[in-house]
């Protein structure tokens, strides 16, 4: 077998970790915890760090039979799978991760669905000659552009609820300014807005969910008239490509690199972008407030001193991020450490658990705006495929926390509340965020020019400075030593 080890296993080279009595592929048998895994259970659900404990402490690379997955938990390994995409490939990852009925398949063949290959599921040298053609729209200089509107829709958003005391965080903002953003940003008329969100939770059942046989048809036709909606929009765009917006740069690169970006791939990505640029910001931004307002200390923190932003919002992305999981498949007989892992293996590596291993991370379970190294979170991904719309929703993250700790820093969450998830291996984030505040300790009340004291960031990654802790020092006077006879 080929040797390409990993640093994050603890078994010996050529030894099964556990016994039981399910048998791996690799011929191993299977633990009775790795039988027992399911990520559609509770568990896995409300919190995949915590779910995969065990597996990072005991058994970092294990078999499920139920998913008929290897499954990675540990850092190193999972960093090396994103690194390693020629032995790993992403060619599985938008594939259905439970197998579609036949009526469920015939309803998108009534759609003419044809969901191809995208950035994200792209081999080289495919990929990086696309993301290299496609990548002007998301410089730097760029996605400033958007601050702007970014920042006054979210004004806008929140004089809305200011005075009620209460809201829903998702359906009142947290999801409807993340797509209007990404609509934006593609260069799609903002309409639809209730219809696309339906599109997109089926999107996501679709690709990534267990949706029964019954529920798989009503996917199928959500999925179906998404598929034709992003092919309308593309059709209309083609008419006149002029002006700002990533698909109709797209669609002008075209006529430069018509073998590059081609007809299917732009209907494709016109599809999956809708996805990817909106909903892992919206789950994420929820995860976000929720994490923060459980943790008192730290909002109170960020409320006193704005300057920290950056850093909480990278340490809630690493701590609880929006994408828990992505897919790979093995190109070649390999190792994961010292499991042997066969060509063709499909593999689900957690970067959830990844955030959450102790060997990378100082007390990763503790919420920590000043951790020194907290960009080293993988939520992102790693490497080539790396999510390249990052500095958008870094953008987007810390211009609602900007303006929320302005303006409402008394928010707290409603109490006893239950929070729910669209069942699914890989996008998590709250269903509904309900909070409340005082209005009578808004203080804009007292002070009105807090609404004009916006305080930006720069975009990207934050900077060492920006994670400073403060130092108290306090003199120490000695006292004069006394000699006795």
């Amino acid at each position: 077998m080929a040797d390409h080890p990993f640093s994050g296993s603890s078994h010996l080279a050529g030894h099964c970790p556990m016994s039981g009595l399910a048998v791996a592929p690799n011929g191993c048998p299977v633990s009775p915890k790795a039988a027992d895994f399911d990520p559609f259970e509770s568990a896995y659900q409300l919190d995949p760090p915590e779910a995969l404990r065990w597996s990072r402490d005991q058994e970092p690379v294990f078999y499920s039979p139920k998913l008929g997955y290897w499954v990675v938990s540990r850092y190193a390994d999972v960093k090396e799978i994103f690194r390693n995409n020629q032995i790993f490939s992403p060619a599985i990852a938008l594939e259905k991760i439970t197998p579609v009925s036949q009526k469920a398949q015939d309803t998108l063949k009534r759609y003419d669905y044809a969901m191809n290959r995208t950035l994200v599921n792209e081999d080289e040298p495919a990929h990086m000659e696309r993301r290299r053609a496609l990548m002007e729209s998301f410089t730097l200089d760029e996605l400033k552009h958007h601050e702007p509107m970014l920042q006054s829709l979210t004004q806008e958003y929140l004089d809305r609820i200011i005075d009620n005391g209460e809201a829903d965080l998702v359906d009142e903002m947290l999801w409807e300014i993340p797509l209007t953003v990404a609509l934006n940003f593609l260069g799609i008329p903002e309409e639809d807005m209730d219809t696309l969100r339906k599109y997109s939770i089926a999107h996501t059942v679709n690709t990534w969910g267990r949706p029964s046989t019954e529920e798989q048809v009503a996917v199928a036709e959500a999925v179906g008239n998404f598929w034709q909606y992003a092919g309308k929009v593309l059709e209309k765009m083609r008419q006149d490509p002029s002006g700002h917006g990533w698909m109709k740069y797209a669609i002008r690169k075209q006529k430069e690199l018509p073998e590059v970006v081609t007809d299917s791939y732009l209907h494709s990505m016109m599809m999956a972008g809708i996805v990817a640029a909106h909903e892992t910001t919206a789950h994420a931004s929820a995860n976000m407030f929720r994490l923060l307002l459980e943790n008192r200390e730290v909002w109170e923190d960020i409320c006193d001193n704005p300057t920290l932003i950056p850093n909480a919002v990278e340490e809630c992305l690493r701590y609880s991020g929006s994408v828990a999981a992505w897919r790979r498949i093995a190109t070649t007989d390999t190792r994961i450490g010292d499991t042997e892992i066969p060509e063709g293996s499909k593999l689900l590596i957690i970067s959830a658990s990844a955030n959450h291993d102790d060997r990378h991370f100082e007390n990763p379970d503790d919420l920590d705006i000043y951790r020194d190294n907290t960009t080293d979170h993988l939520t992102f991904g790693y490497g080539a495929h790396q999510c390249m719309g990052k500095n958008l929703a870094r953008m987007e993250m810390r211009i609602f926390l900007e303006a929320f700790t302005r303006r409402l820093p008394q928010l707290e969450l409603v109490p006893n509340q239950t929070f729910t998830f669209v069942p699914n291996t890989s996008f998590r984030g709250p269903e509904h965020l309900w909070v409340r505040w005082d209005q009578g300790q808004n203080p804009e009340r007292r002070d009105p020019g807090i609404l004009e004291r916006i305080r930006t960031f720069t975009i990207g990654a934050p900077a060492p400075h920006d994670s400073a802790r403060p130092v108290r020092v306090a003199m120490w006077q000695s006292r004069p030593k006394v000699w006795s006879a």
